[in-house]
């Protein structure tokens, strides 16, 4: 094993691939964000950001998927160990599938998760048509404890422009991600997210000189998140106990 100063995870072949990826300002991590949250310790993390699975069995266009995007009986102990990692008075944001919203709502309580705020991300653009046309995105504020109020408050309207969702088929933009950043994580602080897709949060944190704690469960989007960090230069960051790799 390797020991982060903070996080602990395994290796699987030292000869080969180790499951994860360090960069100067964080690690990427291939596995199951429940079992590799379960390495870490508790209170570690000074905000949480993350876009799960909706739970809709979701394809794109050209046909791509999301694991766990079915069934939801992870839903609540991902969330639980989330909440657990997370600082005492500290933010989270999760975007979440509006049509399982009542699911998402029971998990983020049953964690210990108050909900505070919603954010609509309004795209220029239709995702899907049904009954109405589907142009935004949806995600809501959580807190652990009672963190104070910021003294000039985020709109809860945020742009959300189109990626193109090359390296993933619902790749997030990073500048609405770095407005979230900016405004809920402490300069230095460290930002998890257990569903990292194709790295948006990671890169997100990185341009806020924040560091970073990510899991991608599927090799395909951990290998172009990996590709595309090493490719991110990362400034001088103002650490917190930095993560550093210690014997």
């Amino acid at each position: 094993m390797f020991r982060l100063e903070r996080f602990t995870v395994p290796t699987i072949n030292p000869n080969e691939d180790k499951g994860y990826y360090r960069h100067p300002s964080g690690v990427l991590i291939l596995g199951d964000s429940i079992d590799k949250m379960r390495c870490m310790p508790s209170r570690s993390v000074d905000f949480i950001l993350t876009d799960p699975p909706y739970l809709v069995n979701y394809k794109s266009r050209d046909g791509r998927s999301i694991s766990n995007d079915i069934h939801d009986d992870w839903l609540q102990p991902a969330f639980e160990e989330a909440f657990r990692l997370l600082k005492p008075d500290s933010f989270a944001v999760s975007f979440y599938g509006w049509s399982k919203c009542d699911r998402f709502m029971h998990a983020w309580r049953k964690a210990g998760f108050r909900m505070v705020g919603h954010f609509s991300f309004i795209k220029d653009y239709s995702s899907s048509q049904s009954f109405v046309s589907y142009c935004h995105e949806g995600a809501f504020l959580l807190i652990k404890g009672d963190p104070a109020k910021p003294e000039n408050p985020i709109k809860d309207v945020i742009p959300f422009e189109f990626t193109g969702n090359a390296l993933h088929p619902t790749q997030k933009p990073v500048e609405a991600l770095r407005t979230l950043i900016r405004s809920f994580c402490p300069p230095g602080g460290t930002v998890l997210d257990p569903f990292c897709g194709s790295g948006s949060t990671a890169a997100a944190a990185i341009a806020e000189n924040r560091e970073f704690v990510t899991v991608e469960l599927m090799r395909e989007y951990y290998d172009k998140a990996r590709e595309r960090l090493e490719k991110v230069q990362a400034p001088p960051i103002k650490r917190q106990p930095a993560l550093k790799v210690v014997s």
